[in-house]
Formats: structure tokens, sequence, C-alpha cells
């Protein structure tokens, strides 16, 4: 029995060496692949992103920048915002001013948005955002951008949320107006 005993510790104390090289192993793996491939997978994937926006960096506008535009005293100078975005996340809580037309990825919101932009000139300063998920992954900037910039309007800029409204807007302090 005691034999039965020394025996099934060895294989315990054994197994439990064998899972600490295997954690020990992973611990040290990880740190190797984040400084080695994970910089090149994350350049490939915002080189290969930047190729897919239909926007350039100057038709930007950082949370900050708009904030602030928002804010001019002179209000023919303020953007004309538009959330083309989910109703929900809207109703939440959206940039002040901000009119909703529906998730530009969905033939009605992107119907909308063009019946909207019908009835501004083609000068207007216009900014567009969604905010419901990481932009790289965004259904709705995209095809929103591109219907309004098909449609003539040269000012027209995508605000920049990274993560999403609720982190990038809304969790930096600035301005938000929720839905009545």
């Amino acid at each position: 029995m005691q034999n039965a005993r020394s025996r099934d510790l060895k294989l315990v104390l054994v197994a439990l060496g064998i899972i600490e090289a295997i954690v020990m192993i992973a611990l040290v793996a990880k740190p190797i692949y984040v400084r080695a491939i994970a910089p090149r997978a994350k350049a490939h994937a915002s080189s290969a992103q930047a190729e897919a926006d239909p926007w350039t960096a100057a038709e930007t506008v950082a949370p900050a920048d708009l904030a602030k535009e928002l804010r001019d005293s002179d209000v023919a100078k303020r953007p004309i915002v538009a959330c083309v975005g989910f109703k929900f996340l809207y109703d939440g809580g959206h940039v002040p001013g901000a009119s909703f037309h529906g998730p530009a990825s969905k033939d009605e919101g992107l119907a909308d948005l063009k019946k909207w932009a019908q009835g501004l000139p083609k000068s207007s300063n216009v900014v567009i955002y969604c905010g419901c998920c990481p932009m790289v992954r965004c259904p709705n900037l995209r095809p929103a951008f591109t219907a309004l910039h098909d449609e003539g309007f040269a000012r027209l800029r995508v605000l920049l949320l990274p993560t999403n409204f609720g982190t990038d807007w809304a969790g930096k302090g600035y301005p938000v107006e929720k839905s009545k």
C-alpha cells in the first residue's frame, strides 16, 4: 500500500512538473511572440485597413477637435454632424446636435442618409460617425463616407473613434446629448 501511494505521489509530482514547465514556456514564449510577431501582424493589419478606408487622414477629425468646433461662437462655422450607427446607441447618447440616419450598412440607413444629404449644400462641413465598435471593424462608416463623397461633399470628415463612442467620446468627458 505504501508503494502504491509513493508511486501515485511520484506521478502527481511528475504531472505537476510537466504542467509547470508548460506554464513557464507559455510565459516565456508570449513576450517573444509579442515582441517579434505581433508588431508585424499589427502593422500589416494597419496598412491593410488604411488601404480599405475610403477617407484620407485629412478627412478625419479627432474628438477634441470636433468638440472645440462644436463650441465655435460662429454657428455657421460649426460642422453638421450625422450619426450613421444604431438607434439604441444614438438614443443612449450622441454628439450634441447630431442627426440620426440609421446604420449605413443597411439599405434603409444609407437611403435615409442620402435623402438627408440632398437638402445640404455640397460645400457643407459634414462630420459622420458611428462609434458602435472599433473603427477598423465598423460596418457603417465606409458606406456612409463613400455615399456622401460620391454625392460631391468636399468638406466631409469622419470622427475618429478607434474603440467606440463610449470610450473615445463620452468616456473622455466630451458633451453628450440623449434622445428625448
